[in-house]
Formats: C-alpha cells, sequence, structure tokens
C-alpha cells in the first residue's frame, strides 16, 4: 500500500485528501501531536488557582463572550494550535524576505550590524531580552520594512457593515470585500518609492525625523481593528533576535541574485533564496 501512494505524494501536496503519503495526511497527524501537547499544558493549568493569566493559554481560558461564557477546552486548544501554525510559514518566509533584501542592500545591513554588534558587546555574552530588542531602532525598522514588503498575508477578506463608496463603485451593506494588502503596501499614494528597502521610511513613527507617518490603514500586515493579528509582537520579536544573532556573526550573498518571483501560495523567489553563509 505504501508503494502504491509513493509516486502520488508530489501530486496531492496542495489537495486536502486524507490518505496515506499525502501532504495533508502529514499535516494532520501533526496538528495531532501538538493538540496533544497542549491538552497536558491545559489540564496543568486547570489545576491552579483560577485568575492567574500569565500567558496566552490562560488569557484564552480567562475570555468571556457578551453573555459570560467561556471558550470550552477544544476551543482554546484550535485557538493555541491556529497560532502555532500560522506563524511558522509566516515567520520562516518573513525571514527569507529579510536576507533577501539585506543582501541587496549592503548599506542597509552595515548600519544594522553596527547597532547589534555594541548590542551584543554591553551584554557580555548574555542572551538579549525583549528590553534589549525594544531598544534596537535600527533593528526594528529593518523588521517593519521587511514585512511591509514582502506582504505575507496577501490579502484578507472583510464585511461590508454599512453602504459605502469607492472610486466610483457602490458597495452594498454585508458585502464581502477584498482587502489587496499588496495594493495598500506598494502604492506610491501611501508611501514614497514603495518598491525600495528603506527602513528608515519608519523614522517618524519613530518620532526621530519630521515627517509623515504613513497613513492610517495603510499599513496593515496584521490586519487591523478587532481583526487584528494576535501573534503580531511575537513575529516581530523573532525577527529581531534572529538578525541580532545573523548580523552579528554571518555574512551570506545570494547565489542567484535575479531568480524569478512567485507570489501565491506565499510569496517566494522561484530559487528559494538559495544563499551563501560564512562566519565573521
Amino acid at each position: 500500500m505504501d508503494n502504491l501512494f509513493t509516486g502520488l505524494v508530489s501530486g496531492l501536496r496542495v489537495h486536502p485528501l486524507n490518505i496515506p503519503g499525502s501532504a495533508y495526511r502529514h499535516a494532520l497527524q501533526c496538528r495531532k501531536k501538538l493538540m496533544d501537547i497542549f491538552r497536558v499544558e491545559l489540564e496543568k493549568k486547570k489545576t491552579l488557582k483560577e485568575g492567574v493569566t500569565s500567558d496566552l493559554m490562560d488569557g484564552l481560558m480567562e475570555i468571556k463572550d457578551d453573555e459570560g461564557n467561556k471558550l470550552s477546552d477544544q476551543e482554546v486548544l484550535d485557538n493555541i494550535v491556529s497560532l502555532v501554525i500560522a506563524g511558522y510559514a509566516t515567520t520562516a518566509v518573513s525571514i527569507m524576505w529579510t536576507l533577501y533584501y539585506l543582501s541587496k542592500y549592503p548599506n542597509i545591513l552595515r548600519k544594522l550590524r553596527e547597532e547589534n554588534m555594541v548590542m551584543h558587546k554591553n551584554k557580555t555574552g548574555e542572551f538579549i531580552t525583549c528590553e534589549d530588542v525594544s531598544k534596537m531602532e535600527y533593528t526594528n525598522k529593518v523588521v517593519k520594512e521587511t514585512i511591509r514588503l514582502a506582504n505575507i498575508s496577501a490579502f484578507s477578506f472583510r464585511l461590508a457593515t454599512n453602504e459605502a463608496e469607492y472610486q466610483g463603485y457602490r458597495i452594498p451593506k454585508d458585502w464581502r470585500v477584498i482587502v489587496w494588502t499588496r495594493y495598500l503596501h506598494t502604492n506610491s499614494e501611501n508611501f514614497d518609492d514603495p518598491m525600495c528597502f528603506n527602513p528608515d521610511r519608519w523614522n517618524a513613527s519613530l518620532n526621530i525625523s519630521s515627517k509623515k507617518p504613513a497613513k492610517p490603514g495603510t499599513y496593515q500586515v496584521f490586519g487591523g481593528g478587532s481583526r487584528f493579528c494576535a501573534g503580531n509582537l511575537l513575529v516581530k520579536v523573532q525577527l529581531a533576535v534572529f538578525l541580532h544573532h545573523l548580523s552579528k556573526g554571518y555574512k551570506w550573498k545570494l547565489v542567484n541574485p535575479d531568480a524569478g518571483m512567485i507570489y501565491l501560495p506565499l510569496p517566494s523567489r522561484v530559487d528559494k533564496v538559495d544563499i551563501m553563509f560564512s562566519k565573521i
């Protein structure tokens, strides 16, 4: 039976068929393992004193709807696993684009490396903390600019709660509307020279210059409003910590700088960004 499905794996990678050898079957098995791990942790937390909220699972266990009802155990676990799975591919792709842009803009990499070398020397071998990350202004701007240009989430769906008009078109109430994030982030009306990788464009948001910050609603890498991504701070910290260790210890270059691009399901390079690394 295993031999029967061996030749079908590549052709079934994008199809949700729960059969042996398929990527979908493997994904379901991985999800089950995650659920089992978090279920054990959930049972441990239920034995602790109520009202203690120190992490995401605690918060989900305590949250209530308008009628005072709490989430069921299954709903808590579903939310936790969804965040873990959703954050894995998006963070990995963001890291890929960070490496790509820094290799294309050596002057930006130089400034990034200078900031992180100073931080490294001040730590005397200790691990950096969240407080340290918040002080690395240029690193955080590199992270913010990478996420803007990478556009990991290509679009999102929104419900029109009222009738509206957009560029001459009437949008009736209760219509489902697609928000095309790439358009927002690469529109020259929203960002100067939008296709240029320029971390300094975020100086205004850090009160470093007199330039105007991005218009409200034009930077939606994590959505907005009640649909704002719960993992937005986590991915920023992950990228900043990664850049800290990478920039202070390694240098790299693209194997094929002129490789083509693909944008679905996630934006990436055709060559998957082959890179040669070496220690500094």
